[in-house]
């Protein structure tokens, strides 16, 4: 590790290989809690690169647990987190939207280490039992539409870095990297983005990997359409900025969307068909054209 942190703090950036290298070893516990901060924190000061991103995924994917749903046409829609907002969970109700329009959604998601309360959070509120039994995950998403894989159990890497990550309490790469290790590796993702930066980062990342992809972030720093302010949203085929009032609906306060605690987050995000205001209704409805 020494040698990865003397050249970050030269200045200098990590290549693909090298951070592959550093998330193997991870995963084979070669590096202790400091390390593991300190390489974060130095990367996150200067910001993340493609390269450096591309490698670390590279080695989460090629040591996790591979789900093979390779002939269902899925998408995953998640965002990176870290964003600060502390909104409800708006891509995981978006996601039971999605599945109820008859599409097959396969997200992956875990729990909050920046933030109160990640997806994961609020499903096991709910009661679900987090599996990464294929047969069960093929039945969930074969009756429901949708399923759901909690991200320890398939990145083992992710929860070699989770109580560093919790301690630190701040956006690192890892937030960046959780969206683009799904296990089912889906043919088609929505992404969101806290700023323009990770945006266009996303895009590259993407454009390497050659999915069919969509990145979105809102002008006021929200990793969703936050019916809050305008949002570019980037795909293969276009890149374009939107308002809420051109999909029909009424701008909102960041007050009409927050969430800070998990039992909060999810009355807000499994109740809202019935129990909700419109506008907690209506900021889950605009994914799901942009899926």
């Amino acid at each position: 590790m020494k040698q990865y942190l003397l050249k970050l703090i030269d200045g200098a950036t990590l290549t693909q290989e090298e951070t592959h290298s550093i998330m193997l070893n991870i995963i084979d516990g070669k590096y202790n809690d400091q390390q593991i901060a300190a390489l974060l924190m130095a990367i996150q000061s200067r910001g993340v690169t493609v390269d450096e991103l591309l490698g670390l995924r590279q080695g989460l994917l090629e040591t996790g647990k591979h789900i093979d749903l390779d002939q269902e046409n899925t998408l995953d829609i998640v965002g990176t987190g870290g964003d600060g907002k502390n909104t409800f969970n708006i891509s995981t109700c978006s996601a039971f939207v999605i599945a109820g329009a008859g599409y097959k959604v396969t997200k992956h998601g875990n729990g909050g280490s920046s933030s109160v309360s990640g997806a994961s959070n609020v499903l096991q509120e709910h009661g679900v039992k987090f599996t990464d039994d294929a047969d069960k995950l093929r039945r969930s998403l074969d009756e429901c539409g949708v399923c759901y894989f909690h991200a320890p159990l398939f990145a083992y890497g992710m929860k070699s870095v989770g109580p560093t990550r919790k301690a630190l309490g701040v956006p690192t790469c890892f937030n960046l990297l959780g969206p683009l290790v799904n296990p089912c590796h889906p043919k088609n993702s929505l992404h969101g983005t806290a700023t323009q930066a990770q945006l266009r980062l996303y895009v590259n990342i993407h454009q390497r990997i050659g999915d069919n992809f969509g990145v979105i972030t809102s002008y006021d720093g929200y990793d969703e359409i936050s019916l809050t302010s305008g949002f570019k949203f980037v795909t293969n085929f276009f890149e374009k900025v939107f308002t809420p009032k051109d999909m029909g609906l009424d701008y909102v306060s960041p007050s009409d969307i927050f969430g800070q605690y998990p039992m909060q987050r999810q009355s807000l995000t499994m109740y809202w068909r019935v129990r909700q205001p419109r506008h907690r209704r209506a900021l889950s409805l605009p994914t799901q054209p942009a899926a």
